[in-house]
């Protein structure tokens, strides 16, 4: 994440949209009584907090993944492959991963 887009995140004044979510009660109920603890106003900061914390570890990892995988694409052209070979490569990949996305997440 680049420092302009790290700055608008910490900005308070930021737009925000109404969703409906269904959790279990009990969830609920823990939100609300750790939510305090933590040093929150009320459960819904706790839930984007947690929900934000999610998101920002699952965004640095893939942009791990996609400068990595850069670096190997980098490599095996300085080693002679073919970029056809390459792009092949990077196509079955690709389906891989679009088959691996529309399963069901794991249960919690």
């Amino acid at each position: 994440m680049n420092i302009n887009d790290l700055k608008n995140r910490l900005r308070r004044d930021r737009p925000m949209k109404t969703i409906t979510v269904r959790i279990p009660e009990d969830v609920l109920e823990d939100l609300k009584r750790m939510a305090p603890r933590l040093g929150f106003s009320g459960y819904q900061p706790l839930m984007r907090a947690y929900i934000g914390q999610g998101l920002r570890a699952d965004l640095a990892r893939f942009e791990e993944d996609a400068s990595e995988m850069s670096r190997v694409l980098d490599g095996l052209r300085r080693h002679g492959v073919d970029d056809e070979v390459i792009a092949s490569v990077v196509a079955e990949a690709k389906d891989a991963t679009r088959y691996v996305a529309t399963a069901a997440p794991p249960s919690a």
